[in-house]
Formats: C-alpha cells, sequence, structure tokens
C-alpha cells in the first residue's frame, strides 16, 4: 500500500461525515494510546489571552448549525437532517424531536450557511452560532 501524503489525508477526512471523523480520532487515540486534545496550545501571558479572545471572536471561522424546531414539516427536516449528518432514520429523528440540538457543529461558515438554508427550506428553525 502507498503511503499517503499529508494533503490526501486531508482530503479523505474532508469528505468525512463529523460522526465518522469522531469514531475515527477515537480509534486513532485508542491505538496509539495519545489524547488529542493534548494538542491545543495553551496562552501564558495574561494580557495576550485577552488580547487573543477578541481577536479569535471576531475572525470566528467555526460554526455550529442548531436546530431550534422542527415546524409543521417534519418529515422533510428529518430527511435533510439525515442528508446533512448521514445519521440513520431513528438518529435523525431523535434529534429533530428533541430540538434545540445542534446539527453540525464546527464546520466552516459557507458550509453552516448552505445547511441553515437546507433546513429552512424544509421548514424547519435553525440558527447558527
Amino acid at each position: 500500500m502507498a503511503k499517503l501524503s499529508q494533503d490526501d489525508l486531508l482530503a479523505q477526512f474532508e469528505e468525512m461525515t463529523l460522526i465518522e471523523l469522531s469514531e475515527f480520532v477515537k480509534a486513532f487515540e485508542e491505538k496509539f494510546d495519545v489524547t488529542a486534545a493534548a494538542a491545543a496550545p495553551v496562552v501564558v501571558a495574561g494580557g495576550a489571552a485577552g488580547g487573543a479572545a477578541a481577536e479569535a471572536a471576531e475572525e470566528q471561522d467555526e460554526f455550529d448549525v442548531i436546530l431550534t424546531g422542527a415546524g409543521d414539516k417534519k418529515i422533510q427536516v428529518i430527511k435533510v437532517v439525515r442528508e446533512l449528518t448521514s445519521l440513520g432514520l431513528k438518529e435523525a429523528k431523535d434529534l429533530v424531536d428533541g430540538a434545540p440540538k445542534p446539527v453540525l457543529e464546527k464546520v466552516a461558515k459557507d458550509a453552516a450557511e448552505k445547511a441553515a438554508e437546507s433546513l429552512k427550506g424544509a421548514g424547519a428553525s435553525v440558527e447558527v452560532k
């Protein structure tokens, strides 16, 4: 088997759903006995932390799409949730029934807007944070 480059791996991850990616991270952590959370950098200086937080708030690049209500066309909303998340029918129905719930988490702005449009088109009420 040929060794994959970093770009090839990123392309593969890009095609995965959030659930598939989450399962992969868990399997990777178990296989190599590591924790992915340890990779986050820590800011030590007090003044720099305040400036960094303000800058991060201005340039948000990850958004959550939250389903706040299913509306009148619940079946259509469930279909859209399944398309967006690759969840099974029962899981998608449970997500819609349990609104408000996040449908997508930490996605790019354009992906969040497309998902919100799709859900609104199906009759759902949606919030993008």
